[in-house]
């Protein structure tokens, strides 16, 4: 038995279609995983800092909340433009900080 299942989890990787397949992956293990800066809003706000994803997925994953959906879904059918990736590196910094202060 794995010990995480009472532990605090919190998801934040990079907003493109394989970023939300693991985050899908980790809460089909984890369901009560969190996930943090993984939407629409914060796509849009980095607009150029996108840069190509090279090989996207497109699968359906069941996992996600609606935010979420939203935000795959718009990656998936090239709502922005074909294959756009925001690396979690190129987030604002501050926008990360705000994200881990509302988790306290």
């Amino acid at each position: 038995m794995t010990r995480l299942h009472g532990t605090r989890l919190v998801y934040w990787g990079d907003l493109d279609t394989h970023g939300f397949t693991i985050l899908d992956r980790l809460r089909r293990a984890f369901p009560h995983t969190r996930s943090i800066l993984m939407n629409r809003n914060v796509l849009l706000e980095h607009r150029g800092q996108w840069v190509k994803e090279d090989t996207p997925t497109h699968q359906p994953l069941g996992t996600l909340t609606p935010d979420e959906t939203d935000a795959y879904d718009s990656l998936v059918y090239g709502e922005f433009g074909p294959n756009v990736r925001l690396e979690q590196e190129r987030v604002r910094f501050h926008l990360l900080e705000e994200a881990l202060n509302e988790l306290r």
